[in-house]
């Protein structure tokens, strides 16, 4: 066999056996590496170029080489799960930067980070002082997390003392001009409604990149003609401008009648309908 058959054939082989392993490794090899499980991904790298090139070496030593380095990766993980010291050991633990404010010069020292490198890493976290930061910690895997002063914290709604409903995820019902049916079907509508909903945004469905539906039932589009523009959907808008004139139409029946038990009614109502859009109003109107 010509040398340069052999190396497609073994360069196609650990294409395979490399991504068989890397499989058998899981995703937290590629997404949250330790210090061992960088080392183990660069040898098996080597080792599988080694392998496509190398014609003058049996190709089953690699093979077994890099079957080692797999199953001894895949021990350690093991222990790791099991043992807390193993994990300490291997992947070391957390280590505090900052903490009520106060910026922790050796543990800067320890984890060779200088004053620079840390406020960048606070900006990724949207932490541009660090007086402003309450605790900031840099983890095993090299990434840091923030906590900010509660002062400094985004407004949310339970600070407002507002129950916010759970809101499933947007559905997409629409990609690269074609009708998603199951989507479609999971929010519980048809191609009738997709239709006119397309309609009333004076777009066609050949057009649309990407359609989604959101917990609300509206439908956001972005279309393949970045030129033109789509309107936002207004349903919760106008559910919202309802409701306000529903209340306003009681105050003002409320003032009109002469009636006392009717003024009563209708002053009731007005009360009760402005607190259910008081409770709504976080929800219609974002």
């Amino acid at each position: 066999m010509p040398e340069w058959v052999e190396v497609i054939v073994r360069t196609l082989a650990s294409i395979i056996v490399l991504f068989g392993l890397t499989k058998l490794l899981g995703k937290r090899q590629i997404s949250q590496l330790s210090f061992f499980e960088y080392i183990t991904g660069i040898t098996i790298g080597d080792l599988a170029a080694a392998i496509s090139l190398n014609v003058k070496e049996a190709w089953y030593l690699g093979v077994i080489s890099l079957t080692v380095w797999v199953l001894v990766s895949l021990g350690i993980e093991f222990l790791q799960l099991k043992s807390k010291k193993a994990r300490d050991f291997i992947d070391s633990t957390s280590t505090i930067l900052i903490k009520d404010g106060k910026i922790m010069e050796d543990n800067l020292k320890k984890e060779r980070l200088s004053n620079e490198e840390l406020m960048q890493l606070l900006r990724t976290k949207n932490a541009f002082k660090a007086a402003e930061v309450e605790f900031a910690l840099m983890e095993p895997n090299g990434e840091i997390n923030v906590l900010l002063k509660k002062e400094n914290q985004p407004l949310t709604p339970t600070h407002l003392g507002i129950k916010v409903g759970p809101e499933s995820e947007p559905q997409t019902v629409i990609l690269d001009g074609k009708v998603m049916d199951e989507p479609l079907a999971t929010r519980g509508l048809n191609r009738s409604w997709l239709h006119t909903e397309l309609e009333k945004l004076g777009v066609s469905l050949d057009n649309v990149f990407i359609g989604q539906v959101d917990a609300y039932g509206q439908l956001y589009v972005d279309l393949f003609d970045d030129q033109v523009k789509v309107p936002q959907p207004q349903q919760k808008a106008s559910l919202y401008a309802n409701l306000k004139k529903c209340q306003a139409d009681l105050e003002m029946f409320g003032l009109s009648t002469d009636r006392a038990e009717a003024k009563t009614l209708y002053e009731q109502c007005s009360n009760q309908l402005e607190q259910v859009i008081s409770d709504v109003k976080p929800l219609l109107t974002r």
